[in-house]
């Protein structure tokens, strides 16, 4: 037993040392590792994506692309009509922007949210006025001819295609879903997760905007 107890307090510095030192490296670490971080660089940054437009808004007033300039956009194409996935995401946006603007008023001050129909034949500005007022006060909802429908789409990347029409007139619309963030330039930055919760679109607008 004595000469067990006498290894045992031989040991001892070893152990004290050892420790010691994982005790330094462990404090160290965060010293060594909390530099500067490199900023992050914006998902969509240089992206074929958006472009100039003239179209109408819930007004009827002409709009173009240009009267947004100096504005962060969120710009999301669907349509009135739609049954189930348009309205749930107009309502994530315009949720989500509400946060941002309780939270950060200076930022959520800075940015438009933007309803673009793929179905101009239905969508006109009147129906557009009643659609995106159950969203956001400041939602602007745009439509046009089917020529400016199509050339705005391709320029944003967006597909659509209308379905087959029932014996009663009604049909579907097929169409990409995105909600693209877009910063003052007309330049695209990001997807915001319009599919997700309001405080996810929040937390990705205030990483971006700034």
């Amino acid at each position: 037993m004595a000469g067990r107890a006498m290894n045992e307090i031989a040991r001892a510095p070893a152990l004290l040392i050892r420790r010691a030192l994982a005790a330094l490296l462990v404090a160290a670490l965060p010293a060594a590792c909390s530099g500067p971080a490199a900023p992050a660089r914006p998902p969509l940054e240089g992206a074929r994506i958006g472009g100039p437009f003239v179209l109408t808004n819930q007004d009827g007033r002409q709009v173009t692309n240009r009267d947004f300039t100096g504005k962060y956009r969120i710009v999301y194409f669907g349509y009135t009509f739609c049954p189930d996935v348009c309205p749930v995401d107009a309502r994530n946006i315009g949720a989500g922007l509400r946060a941002v603007e309780t939270s950060d008023p200076a930022i959520g001050a800075r940015i438009v949210p933007i309803f673009i129909s793929v179905d101009p034949a239905r969508d006109t500005p009147a129906v557009l006025k009643s659609f995106v007022a159950n969203f956001h006060p400041r939602m602007v909802g745009l439509t046009g001819s089917a020529a400016a429908i199509d050339a705005v789409a391709k320029e944003y990347a967006v597909y659509y295609r209308k379905g087959e029409v029932t014996p009663g007139g009604g049909y579907m619309v097929d169409h990409s879903r995105v909600a693209y963030l877009m910063d003052p330039q007309d330049k695209p930055i990001a997807l915001l997760p319009q599919d997700q919760s309001p405080e996810a679109i929040a937390t990705e607008i205030k990483r971006w905007v700034k």
